[in-house]
């Protein structure tokens, strides 16, 4: 096949070759979210969370960036990467933790404790970030927050289930934003529980998103990666897992002989997949890729202020 085919003609299953072949053609990388249908993760070049996708980002040596994830995510790869064109599938792709911190009632709250640093986790827009001291993500929160000298007040924003763990974890006082992932706030304890009658030997592994409750109920806690490493290394064979389903399709793929039981949520829903993360499909990526848009577009004053933050985090991650 060969040309810039229109989606009409084009059979479902033609769809991955023609977006290799595009990609090729247009010096373009995919950058793909652990979140995203199995499909999409199969046909990035990078697969990875929120930490590891911001390296590959400021690595990237690609014309295009097309990213298979949400709108803060990509915004970030714009940050990062200034020059470069950056596009998402779909624009929609928001995230409800971002859009639990509005810019202008943050800047509100932020004047109300000058003297605090404030520490953002990653799943923020643009304009919290240009609002931060410090950019962190699940897997790097404990380990940045260390590095604040103790006497120092620490606002942490936005998602108050991860700042609490960290200030458990840390033994730090910490002024939380009142911001909730709407998939992470969603899981059942009782339904997880009734799970872990009818498997006792399986692992409860849950992300620090998560409410508090379920936290201390879970045998291993860590961020998407962490937990994809930790059932790789562990020597246990069924895992209850606490976060957005969409990890389960590594999980499956690098751990083959393992069971992976979704955690269920509170509704008859499909509520642990995060709406926003599967608005991006495969038709979506070839038609970003073939037109060039929606592309992320940010301020330069905006991009130059969250860029501080951002880049301070990932200097402080490697030391």
């Amino acid at each position: 096949m060969c040309g810039n085919q229109p989606l009409a003609s084009l059979l479902p299953d033609q769809l991955p070759a023609e977006i290799l072949r595009l990609k090729k053609e247009k010096d373009a990388v995919i950058l793909a979210h652990y979140y995203q249908e199995g499909e999409i993760q199969d046909l990035a070049d990078f697969v990875g969370d929120s930490l590891e996708l911001a390296r590959a980002a400021q690595k990237t040596s690609a014309r295009l960036i097309l990213f298979a994830g949400v709108h803060f995510m990509a915004e970030g790869a714009k940050i990062l990467n200034p020059t470069r064109k950056v596009v998402l599938p779909d624009l929609r792709a928001g995230c409800s933790l971002s859009d639990s911190c509005p810019p202008d009632a943050f800047a509100r709250f932020r004047a109300q404790h000058p003297d605090h640093f404030v520490v953002s986790y990653i799943n923020c827009s643009a304009a919290i970030k240009a609002q931060s001291d410090l950019i962190c993500t699940s897997s790097n929160a404990v380990k940045l927050i260390e590095k604040i000298p103790a006497d120092q007040p620490i606002l942490f924003a936005p998602d108050r289930n991860l700042g609490a763990y960290v200030a458990k974890k840390t033994g730090r006082k910490m002024l939380l934003w009142q911001g909730t992932c709407i998939v992470h706030e969603t899981f059942s304890e009782r339904k997880i529980t009734a799970l872990r009658i009818e498997h006792p030997t399986a692992l409860l592994i849950a992300h620090p998103e998560c409410e508090a409750s379920l936290l201390e109920k879970a045998d291993f806690i860590g961020s998407t990666s962490a937990l994809l490493q930790f059932v790789l290394e562990t020597q246990e064979n069924t895992f209850i897992v606490a976060t957005e389903e969409g990890i389960l399709h590594q999980m499956k793929k690098k751990a083959p002989g393992k069971t992976f039981i979704p955690a269920p949520p509170n509704q008859a829903c499909s509520c642990n997949e995060c709406p926003f993360m599967k608005l991006n499909t495969l038709e979506k990526i070839y038609l970003a890729l073939k037109n060039e848009v929606p592309e992320i577009e940010i301020p330069l004053e905006l991009q130059e202020k969250a860029l501080i933050p951002l880049e301070r985090m990932l200097e402080w991650s490697f030391f």
